[in-house]
């Protein structure tokens, strides 16, 4: 049984409603200022940047957000018996949410529906978080400790966990078929796993609307838009 890996980055949720970073309408391109909300220093620094973040994921749409198409298609291929790995750079939860396995899913970058304290590490719901925020706790401390409490997502200037990176490299070595799916494949060391696969003997196949530095080893590139180009590539590895 051929074993695939599919590595999606913002471009699989957009038609769920969720801006990407670094397209043409992208959250980054269209407010640079709001990158830093999301990076570890100024976040940790500054409670005002601390409560915009929170504002902007109370009135995000991460949290309301449903699977498409392409998510489905990931899910229905695992359900038909294939072998699959799901390394998302995506914080949104939305393979799960359709069903795949959430041992089949490794998130890079963390997920959005956690809170992690900062001080004593607790974990709890972000809905929880948020419905503090909501009713009038601009920037809510952990309830255990008083700690700042943060999104339980890889911030800018945090690493990666290594654990995690290490079993997204072990798939990439392993796999026969890795297909990059609307990621820019510029963010290192997470875009570096599609050079692994491929120097591993992997088919490489890259679907995403704008140019990637991986495009020249790329075995096949797919720039339709990914909510019928997905599901019909992953018909065809039926």
């Amino acid at each position: 049984m051929t074993m695939v890996a599919i590595f999606s980055g913002a471009g699989i949720s957009t038609d769920s409603g969720i801006p990407d970073y670094r397209g043409p309408d992208g959250m980054w391109t269209r407010d640079p200022e709001a990158e830093r909300l999301v990076t570890y220093g100024p976040y940790m620094a500054d409670p005002e940047i601390r409560r915009r973040s929170w504002r902007m994921r109370l009135d995000g749409p991460v949290l309301h957000a449903r699977p498409n198409a392409a998510h489905h298609a990931v899910a229905a291929f695992e359900k038909s018996g294939h072998a699959l790995r799901v390394i998302t750079q995506n914080v949104d939860g939305l393979h799960q949410a359709a069903g795949v396995p959430e041992r089949k899913v490794l998130e890079l970058h963390g997920s959005a529906r956690a809170v992690v304290c900062t001080a004593c590490h607790a974990r709890s719901s972000a809905a929880e978080a948020l419905e503090r925020v909501a009713a009038g706790e601009a920037d809510p401390p952990c309830l255990e400790c008083g700690g700042i409490l943060k999104t339980a997502t890889v911030m800018f200037g945090q690493n990666l966990d290594p654990q995690v990176l290490g079993q997204a490299m072990s798939i990439a070595k392993a796999t026969e078929v890795f297909i990059a799916v609307g990621t820019s494949l510029q963010v290192q060391p997470a875009a570096s796993l599609a050079g692994i696969a491929a120097e591993h003997g992997a088919r490489l196949i890259i679907v995403n609307a704008e140019p990637t530095p991986y495009d020249p080893i790329a075995d096949e590139i797919v720039r339709e838009p990914i909510g019928t180009a997905l599901p019909a590539l992953l018909e065809r590895l039926r």
